[in-house]
């Protein structure tokens, strides 16, 4: 008796990457032996091994290309991916439900003159090089909105980065669907009472360095660092989406909730 024709899928073309830990490989080759594997560049959907560094990778290498991206949790926090279970993983895919966000767009120029551009999906970071603090003007669209912030940095978070270093610095928990942008001082010696920003994601942020030969900089969009610093400029990329898929009951902003009231 013939068992029938393959139910067709949502998705029907999976690329399985993994981080280098041994149980996000151990899972990849478990997923390949079930549902076979195909090129990521020419896949429906990327299923990701791994824990949230490995989130970021992979949705930095596929930048712009609108492709969706389902994590599965080989890490440590996880917070951006769904748990580990393989047998049903077809069925997941089919009944996920997708987050769409934007990333940063970061301008960082050095002292040379030389500007680089880099995007980040969590948080641009502007932070002192040396045991001095860091000495930064920060002009919102155009206008001054605080002449001179001494600090060891300040960092721009986008919601979906809201519950990282921003949160580790003090800095609010923002819904994945607000229209904002946070401005988040790291450890401000003056204005000692200043605790950053709530700004419209349309908002351009520029940071200027103040005294930068003395008191030099990095600037750190997601992992990529730029050092000696003497300007960077934040904007919000509403031209790129980046698609992450979420099992029903567990999306970004059910997290990002269950993160405010602490659970």
């Amino acid at each position: 008796m013939s068992a029938g024709p393959r139910a067709r899928h949502r998705y029907e073309r999976i690329a399985f990457l993994s981080s280098d830990a041994p149980e996000a490989g151990a899972a990849r080759q478990e997923l390949v032996a079930r549902y076979g594997n195909v090129d990521p560049e020419s896949a429906d959907v990327v299923v990701a091994l791994g824990g949230d560094g490995l989130m970021l990778q992979t949705l930095h290498r596929f930048m712009g290309q609108n492709k969706p991206i389902y994590g599965m949790n080989r890490g440590t926090v996880g917070f951006l991916m769904n748990e580990f279970h393989g047998p049903d993983l077809e069925q997941r895919l089919d009944e996920a439900e997708a987050s769409v966000v934007h990333p940063l767009l970061m301008d960082a120029t050095d002292e040379n003159g030389d500007t680089t551009r880099a995007r980040a999906i969590n948080e641009v970071s502007i932070l002192r090089q040396s045991y001095q603090v860091a000495k930064m003007r920060i002009t919102i669209d155009g206008k001054e909105r605080l002449g001179e912030l001494a600090a060891d940095g300040v960092l721009i978070s986008t919601p979906v980065g809201s519950t990282a270093y921003n949160l580790s610095a003090h800095g609010p928990i923002l819904p994945l669907d607000a229209t904002l942008i946070l401005l988040t001082p790291i450890s401000a010696f003056r204005p000692r009472l200043w605790r950053g920003a709530l700004l419209p994601d349309t908002a351009r942020v520029t940071i200027d360095i103040l005294e930068a030969q003395k008191r030099p900089v990095a600037a750190v969009a997601d992992h990529f660092e730029l050092k000696n610093i003497v300007q960077v400029q934040v904007e919000m990329d509403h031209a790129t989406d980046l698609v992450l898929l979420h099992d029903p009951g567990h999306s970004l902003n059910e997290r990002i909730l269950r993160e405010q009231f602490g659970y």
